[in-house]
């Protein structure tokens, strides 16, 4: 007969395991239209630079401010700001950063609108 104190750690570590194996591999958590201000550094990263390309494409500011501003409540200068310093470490292209960078210098001076606008 197995001492009480190793019944005890065994069933933990059973538990521990299935429970594992349960949340990794049967039940994952899926996150189901998640605002791009809850993604990882990379993905916002990636996400602004879509902003700013479409900013070149369309050169409508006030639109290009408003899908910023779904990555967090901060200005969009700062978020852009932010994104231009990640982008730097994280060798992003050249091409990527001149497209933050133009949005930069074109938001900088921007001030909101309230008008209605469509995405």
């Amino acid at each position: 007969m197995m001492p009480r104190w190793l019944q005890i750690l065994l069933a933990a570590a059973i538990g521990l395991a299935a429970g594992l194996y349960y949340g990794w591999s049967i039940a994952p958590v899926e996150y189901i239209e998640a605002s791009p201000g809850a993604l990882h550094i990379d993905y916002r990263s990636d996400y602004a630079i879509m902003v700013a390309e479409a900013y070149k494409n369309e050169g409508n500011l006030d639109l290009a401010a408003r899908r910023l501003g779904l990555l967090g409540s901060a200005p969009p200068a700062e978020i852009i700001q932010e994104i231009l310093e990640y982008s730097e470490k994280a060798d992003y292209s050249e091409e990527d950063i001149e497209y933050l960078e133009v949005l930069m210098k074109a938001i900088k001076p921007w001030q909101p609108s309230f008008r209605e606008i469509s995405p």
